[in-house]
């Protein structure tokens, strides 16, 4: 029997985005046979659903087609697909007959613990699917979709926290620098989440929280300097406040794609990621021309080589397991991304002190290691590896860089931002770069263009 849709018809209707009745799409017949006698429209939306969802937790296309391809398969038919940041269109042959559908998701997002949740799903796909029906499945997506967030607004907004005060420590920051970043971004992560719990557009979302955050950096810092008679030279860290948006995984996903030949995913990814960024950036250099901020070099640390290379790495192992609590990978992952990233994060930075080496090689030996350190955890622990190599090098990105490059853009000083565009455009491709042959090295599958 037909199973009603999850919204009523005026709600749908109401809706930018109107929501897809996947239920009403089953025939009476589908409900009760195995999946692999069901009709192919059945198999088609079956597919594309699941297809839809791996794209919606912040899969790269790669993963979408291979989770679209095992599924299929399982299925005894044909899948072609071409997929987007935010669509996926697919077409699916069986025995000389076709069927195409189209869909598209509100928005983009992470969460690696639903991707986690899904590739289990397709990875047991093949024999499950010769005892449940197309209609089961739709149960358990069900299931999967409605799967609450591991931490609320405030954990949220301490992760974020301690992610950008280890960040501000890796970049040279000290302590006055780290606690105000610690507020500042605390704050601004957790308006963040605030806003977005209400489905508030993403461009006022980056906006509202990277003002929040500065304010907090700058309120602390001068409250400290009032107060505490601190030096003025710590307004330098406010930026590593608002580095809490980096959009790490469209970046690092978006190269990954074009590494795959995926074009339209790959720069869809990319000019998200870019879209943040500016928006980031601008709203950062607004803010410093409000308040008589700017850019300067942090002041130099008095640390012994050995005391600055186990307060890396454990600042390193904080940073990434605070990115990955933002998105939403439970304790046990997120502490593998930690240990994972303090490797190779620090390798990369120790790199930058001991040898000649250039920031974007640096950073393409430090990818290589954590995409090489994920591929030996994937298979005892058996987490994506994507949800371990994203986070772990997310701390690589040059945040602080890009933000000085709009700076000096804004004062139209095209030298200096010349200087600080070109060393993040570097690194930046680096790391994917890094992941992209870590897994020729260890995937067999992905090593293949077949």
């Amino acid at each position: 029997m037909k199973q009603p849709s999850t919204a009523s018809p005026e709600t749908a209707f109401q809706s930018h985005h109107m929501p897809v009745p996947w239920h009403n799409m089953v025939e009476d017949s589908g409900s009760h046979v195995p999946a692999t006698e069901a009709t192919l429209k059945e198999k088609t939306t079956l597919a594309a659903r699941i297809g839809l969802l791996t794209l919606s937790v912040g899969a790269s296309a790669w993963r979408v087609r291979r989770s679209l391809n095992i599924v299929s398969r399982s299925l005894g038919m044909a899948c072609a697909a071409d997929i987007g940041l935010l669509t996926l269109e697919l077409t699916c042959f069986d025995e000389g007959e076709s069927y195409s559908e189209a869909f598209s998701l509100r928005t983009a997002g992470v969460n690696t613990d639903k991707l986690d949740a899904v590739e289990k799903l397709v990875a047991e796909f093949e024999e499950t699917c010769q005892t449940t029906s197309v209609s089961e499945y739709h149960h358990m997506l069900d299931e999967l979709e409605k799967k609450p967030a591991n931490y609320n607004a405030w954990k949220l907004g301490l992760a974020a926290a301690f992610a950008c005060g280890a960040f501000t420590f890796l970049l040279g920051g000290g302590i006055p620098e780290v606690l105000c970043a610690f507020l500042g971004a605390g704050v601004g992560q957790f308006i963040r989440s605030k806003m977005l719990g209400k489905r508030i557009t993403l461009f006022a979302c980056i906006i509202v929280s990277v003002m929040a955050a500065c304010l907090t950096y700058v309120g602390t810092i001068s409250l400290a300097e009032a107060l505490l008679h601190i030096s003025a030279i710590h307004e330098a860290g406010y930026i590593c406040a608002m580095l809490f948006v980096i959009p790490g995984f469209p970046l690092i996903t978006g190269g990954i794609d074009l590494a795959k030949l995926d074009m339209r995913s790959g720069l869809e990814r990319l000019a998200y990621a870019m879209f943040i960024i500016v928006i980031a950036t601008l709203t950062g250099y607004a803010m410093a021309l409000l308040l008589h901020f700017q850019p300067a070099s942090f002041a130099e640390l008095s640390i012994s080589p050995l005391w600055n290379l186990l307060l890396r790495l454990l600042a390193s192992f904080v940073g990434v397991y605070g990115f990955s609590m933002m998105f939403n990978s439970p304790p046990k992952m997120a502490a593998i991304a930690g240990l994972v990233g303090m490797v190779a994060n620090t390798l990369r930075l120790e790199l930058l002190d001991f040898t000649t080496i250039p920031a974007g090689i640096a950073a393409l030996i430090g990818a290589t290691t954590a995409g090489l350190l994920a591929s030996f955890v994937y298979r005892s622990a058996g987490y994506p590896r994507v949800s371990l190599t994203v986070p772990s090098i997310v701390i690589m990105v040059p945040g602080l860089f890009l933000y000085r490059g709009i700076y000096y853009l804004g004062l139209d000083n095209v030298g200096d931002a010349s200087l600080w565009l070109t060393r993040a455009l570097f690194i930046i491709m680096a790391l994917p770069l890094g992941l992209v042959i870590a897994r020729v090295l260890t995937d067999s599958y992905f090593r293949h263009s077949s």
